[in-house]
């Protein structure tokens, strides 16, 4: 893979060098623009089944496939009568919902109890709370995603010490080791998912311009997989410029967004697009490009939301994304979680799935693989053909 997209770069470096070297002209510039066209598209095909991140200690991804409980465990699983509880970082996004979705309707076909849901608001004190409050109730299983690993590693040791089956979403706590602190971590290609929306943002911008970036300013080991994914894919288009970085913290992470937005709009009028680390600050540089005039500006992000699928299905503002497949990682970690509660050993202790390119032309299918449902009518309404 490596090879491959090294290969990618030095050809795409060679073409835009031949471009410029050329007799100008509309020709020569719908040429180009074509064979950067042919040039991304490559490069996603052979993303396909494929992952590029590691685990958060260097584990090499397990697959969807080894989290598969059989028949026989499944009788011993529903036997056991057993609780789960899910202590989520924040919720009411998208992802969030898909996540929670995915984790009751695999429990419910294990014949495992759900007694609690919680939304820690990104903060790492409420979280710590949540999980304090759900030990009470006494679960078989947890299943989390750390809002910081460390300010949170005490309360969740606390809770794998009494017997707890952790399995986490994403991110780990600092110090916990994978397959004896916690059962395994499950995530999409994060930085696979960086990878496709820098090609995606370098499509839409025919190889050239300049661009703006607004990443998650936080010690979280995903978001940072998603810039360094960006990051390194768009060092092979040499004519983008990232002229200037701005960080949000949250929790209101769409506001921030705006905010950064707004400010790189105003520092640079002639910026030609801006990545956003997810979809809720991505829906943020949407406001601010329209407050500003500029719904030129072509944003990239990842995570298919709902608001950023009906811009791209107007084919207006998005360009394009890497999508997760939220319900289908949390089928994994309700089948880890409990497979790990029945002594099973030999359990992936890092399962990622690939990522899913998103743009205008397979915006309703897609929504169909991440959420295993068809499209909203707001998203199908919103499709221009």
């Amino acid at each position: 893979m490596k090879k491959l997209v090294t290969s990618i770069g030095v050809s795409l470096a060679l073409m835009l060098s031949l471009s410029a070297c050329s007799v100008t002209g509309g020709t020569t510039d719908a040429a180009t623009d074509s064979t950067i066209a042919a040039t991304v598209d490559a490069a996603l095909a052979s993303l396909e089944g494929q992952v590029l991140s590691l685990g958060p200690n260097g584990e090499t991804p397990s697959g969807f496939d080894t989290t598969e409980v059989s028949d026989a465990d499944l009788a011993t699983i529903k036997a056991g009568k057993f609780t789960a509880a899910i202590v989520m970082h924040y919720g009411g996004n998208d992802w969030a919902t898909a996540q929670v979705e995915g984790l009751k309707s695999e429990f419910a076909r294990l014949g495992i109890e759900v007694v609690a849901v919680t939304d820690a608001d990104f903060k790492p004190e409420k979280q710590v709370s949540d999980i304090e409050t759900v030990m009470a109730l006494k679960p078989d299983i947890i299943i989390s995603i750390p809002t910081d690993p460390v300010a949170t590693a005490a309360a969740y040791k606390k809770a794998s010490a009494a017997g707890i089956k952790l399995v986490f979403m994403d991110n780990v706590p600092a110090g916990m080791v994978g397959g004896k602190d916690y059962v395994s971590v499950v995530s999409a290609d994060n930085k696979g998912n960086g990878v496709v929306s820098a090609h995606l943002m370098a499509k839409a911008l025919n190889g050239k311009g300049k661009i703006g970036l607004i990443f998650h300013d936080a010690d979280f080991f995903v978001t940072k997989q998603r810039y360094e994914g960006f990051k390194e894919t768009l060092s092979q288009y040499p004519d983008i410029t990232v002229v200037e970085e701005k960080g949000i913290g949250g929790p209101d992470f769409a506001g921030d967004a705006q905010a950064a937005a707004t400010a790189l709009l105003t520092k640079h009028p002639d910026l030609d697009g801006i990545w956003g680390v997810w979809d809720v600050p991505a829906e943020g540089i949407m406001a601010a490009a329209r407050e500003a005039g500029r719904t030129d500006l072509k944003i990239a992000t990842q995570d298919l939301g709902t608001n950023v699928a009906i811009q791209l299905a107007k084919n207006e503002l998005i360009v394009g994304l890497g999508a997760q497949r939220p319900f289908d990682q949390g089928i994994a970690e309700a089948r880890l979680g409990a497979l790990a509660k029945i002594g099973k050993t030999g359990l992936p202790i890092f399962v990622a799935m690939g990522a899913l390119p998103v743009s205008h032309d397979n915006v309703l299918e897609a929504w169909k693989t991440v959420y295993s449902v068809d499209a909203p009518a707001v998203v199908k309404d919103a499709f221009k053909k």
